[in-house]
């Protein structure tokens, strides 16, 4: 909470336990100006952008009396709220958020949307992406007497706007956004006026629709069609819009960047039934499955997907190699928590209790996996094994994109270096890492050529090509790869 005023009371759900060591994207954003149904709306939205983080999420509401309602826990969208949550947060201005931590621990003080009183209304902030000069600033506005509630970057930027000496509130907003480096999509509400923004360059989703005269603020179109909304475009990188009663108003843009949208949202983020930058994620992915049995053909008698952010690449690589698509594995997707531990069930009991294989599809046969991406290897690894105690005769691995050597700083919780796979393995030690009989990844150039209409993108976590100043490492406030 700010100096200048104390949090609203806000009611709190149950904890969650974090899902396993896939890559993460930090959040989703939702948000609704001008609909007497916003937090509807907002719970929907949220539920269609769970994906995107599965740590915590919340609702703030504002209504007309300007007046600020909350509700916020830990854990999936559907386990937080229920009737009556929703019943409470009235108002026709809505700011929602779920969360995967980047910047911040795991704890309900870190989850957003971040609600303060500040002396201009209620203040609720919701953020996806991740400041590069967050310590630096927060170290400064500390020295300063700003007393932080959450150890998140994005309360960075609400210390930066009651800080400004600026005297309107739309001036107070753009001082912040100025001071800030990295990536943020974010939304944010003063009393019953919403702001939306995006970074200079682009890195992290958002978008505007309509509803029945309503404007919406979204990270996918994905969130947009559960509600049965109008997509109306994006946000642009660097522009920062006022949104007042559902009509948008553009207002100073951020110095302008060359724009380097994450090409890692297409790889794995992204829904595929989303469109984000105009480009469809599922045709994308397929594409990227198209290009790898170019560069990567294999003489094998099917062709089958890690469920299920690889479906669409797998159906790609079955499309242009003719290998018959086949479903050989399946995921169960009501894994929650367990207390059993790894020498209870062996060795591979993770993925065990994640993935089951169809045996009469793999049994004596010459199989094709395609995965989206390849990390620390250790699921893939114990996955792998499955498919050759099932029987399978061969198997070739594929990967539809490039192998991740570097870790990200503008929004996806990647591991350190040193635990990223491919930082120090060629890709034949990677191969008899995994026990594989071939393994084959997506070139850089190939992936970039299949969504070459859309970019120019950021590659950083393959590349170690960082855009953006990394102020807070390069001024040893964070170690690289922490």
């Amino acid at each position: 909470m700010l100096s200048d005023g104390v949090a609203p009371p806000e009611t709190e759900a149950g904890r969650h336990e974090p899902p396993d060591d896939a890559p993460r994207d930090k959040c989703g954003v939702f948000a609704v100006s001008g609909s007497e149904a916003a937090a509807e709306l907002t719970y929907m939205g949220l539920y269609a952008l769970q994906h995107r983080g599965q740590e915590s999420a919340g609702i703030v509401t504002i209504d007309d009396d300007g007046e600020a309602r909350s509700h916020r826990g830990m854990g999936l969208v559907s386990e937080i709220f229920e009737d009556p949550d929703i019943r409470q947060l009235q108002g026709s201005t809505s700011v929602g958020h779920v969360r995967y931590s980047t910047a911040g621990h795991s704890a309900m003080r870190n989850a957003q949307p971040v609600l303060v009183d500040y002396r201009r209304g209620p203040l609720s902030l919701a953020h996806n992406g991740n400041l590069t000069n967050g310590l630096e600033l927060r170290e400064r506005l500390t020295r300063e007497g700003a007393i932080f509630q959450t150890d998140s970057d994005s309360e960075v930027i609400i210390h930066l706007i009651s800080n400004s000496r600026r005297e309107a509130e739309a001036q107070q907003v753009d001082d912040a956004l100025t001071q800030v480096t990295g990536a943020f999509s974010l939304v944010l509400s003063i009393g019953d006026t919403l702001y939306a923004a995006r970074d200079p360059r682009g890195y992290r989703p958002l978008l505007l629709g309509e509803l029945d005269g309503a404007t919406i603020v979204a990270s996918e179109t994905c969130a947009l069609d559960i509600i049965g909304a109008e997509y109306v475009r994006d946000v642009q990188p660097g522009e920062v819009l006022r949104i007042r009663d559902g009509e948008v108003e553009q207002l100073r843009p951020l110095e302008p960047e060359e724009p380097a949208p994450c090409l890692f949202e297409l790889v794995y983020f992204s829904r595929p039934d989303s469109q984000i930058w105009g480009c469809s994620v599922d045709e994308a992915r397929r594409e990227f499955g198209r290009q790898l049995a170019r560069e990567h053909p294999v003489d094998a008698d099917c062709v089958f997907s890690v469920p299920d952010s690889a479906n669409s690449s797998a159906l790609g690589y079955s499309e242009e190699s003719g290998l018959p698509f086949e479903l050989a594995l399946i995921r169960n997707h009501y894994v929650g928590r367990t207390f059993i531990q790894p020498t209870q069930a062996g060795r591979d009991f993770k993925v065990r209790m994640k993935y089951n294989v169809v045996r009469d599809r793999v049994e004596g046969q010459r199989v094709v996996v395609v995965d989206d991406s390849l990390v620390r290897g250790t699921t893939s690894r114990g996955l792998l094994s499955l498919l050759r105690e099932a029987g399978a005769e061969e198997i070739h691995f594929r990967i539809a994109s490039p192998p991740i050597r570097y870790p990200c700083h503008y929004g996806i919780d990647m591991p350190t270096r040193e635990e990223l796979l491919a930082s120090d393995k060629s890709v034949e030690e990677i191969a008899d890492h995994l026990g594989v009989d071939s393994l084959g990844y997506l070139s850089l150039d190939g992936m970039k050529e299949a969504v070459s209409d859309f970019g120019p993108f950021c590659d950083a976590c393959w590349t170690g090509d960082y855009d953006a100043p990394l102020v807070d490492i390069e001024a040893g406030y964070a170690t690289v790869g922490a």
